[in-house]
């Protein structure tokens, strides 16, 4: 069973270039160039984390859209100069020009993901959230994912709510699964512990199987009345994304019209 299964449910992996997948997931002597056209013959969605780094070449996302079915999403991180450092205008002019980039996917474009650190917080921070979230045009998603519990609070969530803007629900080490609902779909990271697992992402090495249960059971409640719900499974997460991916849509079953 693939992610295709099931129509608002998109379910993939956090990146796709691993060499480490290499004969467990892409055929052994798959040379790099080809992984994103067999990744798309799987699973129906992938969340780009390149673009944490630095804004892709515009040639680049062509190939994206040009190797992957018309039915594929790109989902992906806004950059770090974005999220991470310098001041509020700066940040925003780089937001628009990442946006701008990404327009280029065209039909096959979804949700772009603030993710903030642990060091921004609420009380040093929440200017710049309500300016960056502002300066978002309405036509494009946006989920916003933060790393320090001191954000879970009213006063964010309705900033959120006020913006039509997504709070990405994570299974991370520090912070809680936190299934508030800010947004018109929602955005599931299953990140894990790097320092549990930090390198050979080749297979299996923790057993998720509880973990994904939740999952699906939140993916299920969100879906019922039609609203697209995205998800990603790091490598983090067991050792093997895409494996543990498979298994999640598998706890999905069948789609449902």
């Amino acid at each position: 069973m693939t992610s295709k299964d099931r129509n608002n449910i998109l379910i993939g992996t956090s990146g796709y270039s691993y060499k480490d997948w290499l004969g467990n997931f892409y055929p052994q002597f798959c040379p790099a160039a080809d992984f994103l056209r067999f990744y798309a013959a799987i699973f129906r969605t992938v969340e780009i984390d390149s673009t944490y780094y630095r804004i892709p070449a515009r040639e680049m996302v062509a190939k994206w859209f040009k190797v992957t079915p018309d039915d594929f999403i790109f989902t992906a991180k806004f950059p770090s100069k974005v999220t991470h450092e310098g001041d509020i205008d700066s940040r925003i002019e780089y937001a628009r020009a990442f946006i701008d980039v990404m327009r280029r996917l065209e039909n096959k474009r979804g949700p772009l993901l603030l993710q903030f650190p642990y060091s921004f917080k609420p009380d040093e921070h929440f200017g710049i959230l309500e300016k960056l979230v502002a300066a978002m045009p309405e036509d494009v998603k946006v989920a916003v994912e933060v790393r320090n519990k001191k954000w879970l609070k009213k006063d964010f969530f309705e900033l959120l709510r006020s913006r039509n803007i997504t709070l990405a629900m994570i299974d991370h080490p520090w912070m809680p699964k936190k299934t508030e609902h800010t947004g018109n779909f929602s955005y599931f990271r299953l990140l894990g512990d790097r320092k549990k697992i930090d390198s050979d992402f080749s297979y299996i090495r923790f057993d998720r199987e509880d973990d994904l249960q939740w999952w699906s059971h939140v993916a299920e409640e969100f879906s019922r009345d039609g609203e697209e719900v995205y998800a990603y499974v790091n490598n983090h997460y067991s050792g093997h994304s895409p494996s543990s991916a498979r298994r999640l849509m598998e706890m999905l079953g069948p789609a449902s019209k």
